[in-house]
C-alpha cells in the first residue's frame, strides 16, 4: 500500500474506527474539547453574580424614581444576566435603613441623611458614586405673601415623608430661619406630587423640595397654576451651624434662570444645594458593585438626556463620597480607568 492510495486507506481507517482502544481515544478527545469549550465559554462570562437585584429610589415623579428606570433600562443591555428590580420609597433616610436591612442592594440617598443616620449597621454602607445635587426648593403660589423662610409661620406647609430626605433638611431649614417645625407651622407630610396636588387644590400653602433641576413633578405644576420658588440662599450661614454632625453637606447654589419656565420669578434664584450619593453595603459582591458603577459612568450622556441633573455625573466628582467611604468594587471600577 503507498500514502496515495485512497481505497487501501479508507478500509484502514474503518477498521481502526471499530477498535475498542480506538473508540476510548475519540470519547477522550471529545470530552477534552468539551471541556475546554466551557472553560473558554466561563472565561467570557460576567464577573459579576446572575438574578435579581433591587434598587430602591424614591417617590413616584421624583428625580430618583426617573433616574432609577433609566439606570435599570441601561443595566438591562449592559450586564447580561442581572435583573435590576426598582423599589419606591420614602426617600433617602428610607432607603438607607433598606439597604442596611438587606431589602435592597442599592440605593439612592443625599450625603446629608447619610452624615445624620444613628440607625444600627450604619457602619455597613459603602458608597458608589457620587451622583448629581439636589437643590432645595420652597414652592408657593405666585400671589403668596411668603417671600422668605420666616414668612412660613402658622400657615400649612408640606414638609416632606418622615424618612425622606426632605423631611431631614426642611426641619433644619425651618429651624435657622427661627421657627419651631412642630408647632410654628402646621406640617403636612408627603412627596412631591402630594404637595403639587395640595398646593393646586389650596389644602397647603406652600411646600419644600429637595432634588434635581428640572423635576417634572414642578415642572408639571408651573403649568397648571402660578407658582413661585422663595429663595432660601439667606439661610446658607445658619443652616451650616445648625447642621451639627460633623459633615459639611450643603453648599450655596443658584436655581438657574428659566429652571421652570412657566414658575416665577424669571430670574435665578439662591438656594442651597446637597450631592446625591449611590449606596450599598459593604458584603455585596465586588463584581457586581464594580458593574454597576461602570453603567452608572457610561450611562450618563443616556439618562443625562432625560433627568438633566444626571449629566454632571463623571469620573472627575464620582468618586468624593464623603461621608462614606468607596466600596471595594467600585475602588476597583475606578483605578481600572485612571489615566
Amino acid at each position: 500500500m503507498t500514502p496515495t492510495d485512497p481505497s487501501r486507506l479508507g478500509a484502514a481507517v474503518r477498521r481502526a474506527a471499530r477498535s475498542p482502544l480506538w473508540r476510548t481515544v475519540l470519547v477522550l478527545v471529545l470530552l477534552v474539547a468539551g471541556f475546554g469549550g466551557w472553560w473558554l465559554s466561563a472565561g467570557r462570562s460576567p464577573g459579576y453574580p446572575r438574578g435579581e437585584t433591587r434598587f430602591a429610589t424614591g417617590v413616584p415623579r421624583g428625580v430618583y424614581d426617573r433616574y432609577g428606570q433609566l439606570l435599570q433600562s441601561h443595566v438591562s443591555q449592559t450586564m447580561p444576566g442581572v435583573r435590576l428590580a426598582l423599589d419606591s420609597s420614602e426617600g433617602s433616610v428610607d432607603n438607607l435603613r433598606r439597604v442596611i436591612d438587606g431589602k435592597d442592594t442599592f440605593a439612592i440617598a443625599t450625603a446629608d441623611a447619610v452624615a445624620a443616620y444613628q440607625g444600627q449597621g450604619k457602619e455597613r454602607l459603602r458608597a458608589i458614586a457620587r451622583l448629581y445635587d439636589d437643590y432645595l426648593q420652597l414652592i408657593v403660589p405666585a400671589d403668596s405673601p411668603v417671600h422668605r423662610t420666616a414668612d412660613l409661620k402658622g400657615l400649612r406647609v408640606g414638609v416632606g415623608l418622615p424618612q425622606s430626605g426632605v423631611n431631614l433638611v426642611t426641619r433644619r431649614l425651618l429651624t435657622a430661619a427661627g421657627l419651631d417645625p412642630d408647632h410654628d407651622i402646621t406640617p403636612v407630610p408627603g412627596g412631591v406630587s402630594d404637595g403639587s396636588d395640595e398646593l393646586r387644590d389650596h389644602k397647603i400653602d406652600a411646600f419644600f423640595w429637595s432634588g434635581g433641576l428640572p423635576t417634572s413633578a414642578l415642572t408639571d405644576l408651573s403649568d397648571h397654576m402660578r407658582i413661585r420658588v422663595v429663595p432660601l440662599g439667606d439661610l446658607s450661614e445658619a443652616l451650616h451651624k445648625a447642621e451639627g454632625d460633623g459633615v459639611d453637606a450643603y453648599r450655596a447654589a443658584t436655581m438657574p434662570k428659566g429652571t421652570y419656565p412657566n414658575a416665577e420669578p424669571k430670574d435665578a434664584v439662591a438656594t442651597m444645594a446637597v450631592p446625591n450619593l449611590l449606596v450599598t453595603r459593604d458584603d455585596v459582591d465586588p463584581g457586581l458593585v464594580e458593574g454597576m458603577t461602570r453603567a452608572v459612568i457610561d450611562s450618563r450622556d443616556q439618562i443625562g438626556a432625560q433627568v438633566h441633573a444626571a449629566q454632571l455625573v463623571d469620573l472627575r466628582t464620582a468618586v468624593y463620597t464623603d461621608p462614606l467611604p468607596l466600596h471595594t468594587g467600585a475602588a476597583r471600577y475606578y483605578r481600572s480607568v485612571k489615566p
